[in-house]
């Protein structure tokens, strides 16, 4: 039987008919739906196939789904229902796995989807089926069974110009070289270290990537600890993780002689372990690591022996709102989420990374640490994101492409830069808190930077998702799909599929519009957190993890996120969102020019009437709180806010807590109100 082609795109419809098929050429926003439908259902009542080729639109680089949306709403609208096909475009690359290019692939994969219901939100359920099928196909690739440290090495290998450039003081060492140390560590750690485990507790920079690379040259798994962390804290990721020595520096550890450092002979001084290896045979390790036959290096330090779903490297929640919790970051996870960043980025050959994120962080670990070498781009390293002078300086001086940070901290970088800071930077990204319309103003009017706000777990090794840049339509082809939608997280990684349930009931499935719990699967997904079975039992189904994140998703595959579940009280029978109200307070009250981090942070506390009642941590309002709590209130209800939504009180701090990531360290903050308050802590 002839097919009959839908197919709006008129520079196909020769090659079409060429092929002996019939075509019905149309256009959606002039066609009668009523009318269509009729011919549509007439055409399939006499048995024809019925195939809808939408043409190629204007969109960014690793789209999954490039239909524009409106075409997603009006099919919908025909009330048919749609059996979706997805063509998944691959290269046998690690730089760019996924491709939306037709004309540059290795391998197409074509999935079928099952046939969708008819009615309401069938665009919905087709953008769910075409992530889930890419998905799928994305699991299958091969890269996704490397080894990370031969993936390591090769890349290393590949690019003998690409260096690192310490931004304390300026010293620029070759990946090469630096691979050298790390071989020559390696071995000193293989007759040393008897655990599967090792804990690192270094800054970015020279130390802690040469701790980090010679762990997985000896095949042992880095631990990297949050060195900020309290005594509690450090204790129990040394239980959980079962570690019995660490890697650090004396002038590292002299800057902190608050931490609950260990015995020092639990710990392997870094420095004084490779004065006493020697120049010597360390310079004889960085002819090996250059010159040496790869199949003698993968020999020589067993690089396949470890790869796919065995343990890379072992992480710790930020424990923002409890113990922290470990995440096993396999080899898989952390390739699978390298290659999906880089389909969705397009950066230059050599570009320089603003590495100052820490280690301890997943983004520090896995985008500032591996990627760089593996893919032969510079990094510049700084121990710590708060110094925002410095960091502007480094940007400007060594032409960084890629700077990632929070809101907060970039606001402090905003805050010392001039016009040009910024001139070399193609994607200045943030996360990990809600980006605020005025400082992504402030930031545009003053440099011409465009802020991408993106989002990332640790259970996602960790990107998830990010806006990248902004796209439009042409006089020759109006239809686009976009690549930058303000207040959302932009489109997520390809690979990762998304489902969405009501928030109080994992059984029952909403459609990707609907705002509900987030759940996510993917190559780049964690099986479980380490020895809590009991937990882990209760965030996965059927392969799927439950995010604790609420939001939704639109028909052009933006993710809108609307909070933690943990960061919703329920008033009244309500449930208020926290980050919408302190968005809306942030963006109203005045802070000063000295103010270091945020300005004010909202908590829910019990009450007797309501259920519960927020109130307003503020690091700017220290007298006249009532007068200020009234300002607050009005602005509120100007803004469209519930009157429900306002706080009880102000409660005057000296500083918001956060941690050394950038998020708000929510336990903290929940202390200080219930401290205020004369609460019970526990």
């Amino acid at each position: 039987m002839v097919e009959e082609v839908l197919l709006p795109d008129p520079e196909v419809l020769e090659a079409v008919q060429a092929k002996g098929r019939r075509v019905l050429s149309f256009n959606f926003r002039k066609s009668n739906v009523r009318e269509l439908r009729e011919k549509l259902l007439g055409l399939m009542a006499e048995g024809f196939s019925v195939l809808f080729v939408p043409g190629r639109p204007v969109s960014i680089q690793g789209c999954i789904a490039d239909v524009p949306m409106p075409f997603m709403m009006q099919l919908a609208a025909l009330h048919i229902s749609p059996i979706p096909v997805c063509v998944s475009f691959f290269r046998d690359s690690a730089l760019r796995t996924f491709t939306s290019d037709p004309g540059d692939y290795d391998e197409a994969v074509v999935t079928i989807c099952p046939k969708l219901a008819s009615g309401p939100l069938t665009g919905d359920r087709a953008l769910e089926a075409w992530l889930l099928a890419a998905s799928q196909a994305y699991d299958e690739q091969p890269i996704l069974q490397r080894s990370l440290a031969r993936l390591l090495v090769e890349g290393i290998r590949a690019y003998p110009k690409a260096e690192l450039i310490d931004g304390l003081d300026d010293t620029r060492l070759p990946y090469y070289k630096m691979l050298g140390v790390a071989m020559a560590f390696a071995r000193y750690l293989k007759k040393e270290v008897a655990e599967p485990r090792l804990g690192i507790l270094l800054p970015p920079g020279k130390g802690g990537m040469i701790a980090n690379y010679a762990c997985l040259l000896a095949g042992i798994v880095p631990v990297n600890i949050n060195y900020t962390s309290s005594e509690g804290a450090f204790r129990s990721i040394v239980r959980q993780s079962g570690i019995r020595r660490f890697i650090s520096a004396r002038a590292f550890m002299s800057k902190l002689p608050q931490f609950p450092w260990p015995p020092d002979e639990q710990i392997i001084h870094l420095d004084r372990a490779l004065k006493g290896i020697g120049m010597a045979k360390i310079a004889s390790w960085v002819f090996f690591a250059r010159f040496a036959p790869m199949p003698l290096v993968a020999k020589t330090f067993e690089l396949d022996a470890r790869s796919g779903d065995d343990e890379a490297a072992l992480l710790f929640t930020s424990g923002s709102s409890g113990e922290p919790k470990g995440v096993s970051l396999t080899h898989r996870m952390v390739v699978a989420n390298a290659t999906q960043l880089l389909s969705k980025v397009d950066l230059p050959a050599h570009a320089a990374f603003l590495c100052s994120l820490p280690i301890f962080h997943s983004f520090g670990l896995t985008v500032s640490t591996f990627l760089p070498p593996i893919y032969g781009f510079s990094m510049v390293t700084y121990p710590s994101p708060l110094e925002a002078k410095k960091l502007n300086e480094l940007i400007e001086k060594y032409e960084c492409c890629l700077v990632v940070t929070t809101p907060t901290f970039a606001r402090s970088m905003l805050r010392r830069a001039h016009a040009h800071s910024y001139d070399s930077v193609r994607y200045f990204i943030v996360g990990a808190e809600k980006l605020q319309k005025s400082l992504s103003d402030e930031f545009m009017e003053k440099c011409g930077v465009l802020l991408l706000e993106g989002y990332g777990l640790t259970e996602t090794a960790p990107v998830c998702g990010t806006n990248v840049r902004m796209t439009s339509g042409t006089e020759k082809q109006p239809y686009y799909v976009p690549g930058y939608k303000f207040g959302s997280i932009g489109h997520v990684l390809p690979g990762l599929a998304v489902r969405i349930t009501d928030p109080d009931d994992d059984e029952v499935r909403l459609s990707l519009s609907e705002q509900g719990m987030i759940w996510f699967r993917g190559s780049n997904v964690f099986k479980g957190y380490v020895g809590r079975p009991e937990l882990n039992e209760k965030i996965f189904r059927d392969g799927w993890f439950k995010s604790g994140d609420l939001g939704s998703v639109d028909l052009n595959g933006f993710l809108t996120l609307a909070g933690r579940r943990s960061r919703f009280s329920k008033i009244g029978g309500e449930m208020v969102p926290h980050e919408v109200v302190e968005s809306a307070i942030e963006e109203f009250v005045e802070k000063p020019e000295d103010l270091q981090g945020r300005a004010v942070a909202v908590v829910g506390v019990p009450d007797e009437q309501k259920g519960e009642a927020l109130v307003l941590l503020s690091a700017v309002h220290h007298s006249n709180l009532t007068q200020a709590l009234d300002a607050i209130r009005a602005h509120l209800a100007e803004q469209g806010l519930p009157r429900l939504w306002a706080p009880r009180e102000i409660i005057p701090v000296e500083l918001i807590p956060m941690l050394t990531s950038g998020k708000m360290d929510l336990r903290g903050c929940q202390m200080l109100a219930y401290e205020s308050l004369g609460l019970p802590t526990h």
